[in-house]
């Protein structure tokens, strides 16, 4: 059975529950046939001391999305998801408001997965762009 988009981002927001996505404030909002969208407000809890948002941040927003999209195209009932890799390029600072990421697949292994992920502010303008590698670890029975 194929849950609908409605259903999967309900289930997206049951997994932040007691977690860190759930300390940022981070809210899942869009998905599409292999594509995620999360969005995180950026508030002081998030800034670094002179005031704009933190990069560590960012990369805590895009490792949830990216790994929360393992979770939706992948078969999670035989497999863990976990990040492997993951790296960021800063490109422009934001100081309020929310920024939106967007984790597109690239490579769908049955061992590993890469996925894009762009991070912009309400603007649309780009803010940082992460590449996060998450592996499919077999569940022991």
């Amino acid at each position: 059975m194929k849950l609908t988009e409605e259903e999967i981002l309900e289930q997206c927001a049951r997994m932040c529950k007691n977690t860190l996505m759930e300390t940022l404030d981070i809210s899942f909002c869009e998905v599409g046939v292999d594509y995620l969208v999360a969005k995180m407000p950026v508030t002081s809890k998030v800034h670094q001391p002179d005031g704009v948002l933190h990069g560590g941040a960012m990369v805590a927003l895009a490792e949830s999305v990216g790994s929360a999209a393992s979770h939706i195209f992948l078969d999670t009932k035989e497999y863990y998801i976990r990040g492997l890799e993951i790296s960021a390029n800063h490109v422009k600072s934001v100081k309020e408001g929310y920024v939106y990421a967007r984790a597109e697949i690239v490579h769908k292994g049955r061992t590993t997965q890469l996925w894009d992920i762009k991070i912009r502010n309400e603007e649309g303008n780009l803010i940082s762009i992460v590449k996060l590698t998450t592996i499919a670890l077999p569940k022991s029975k």
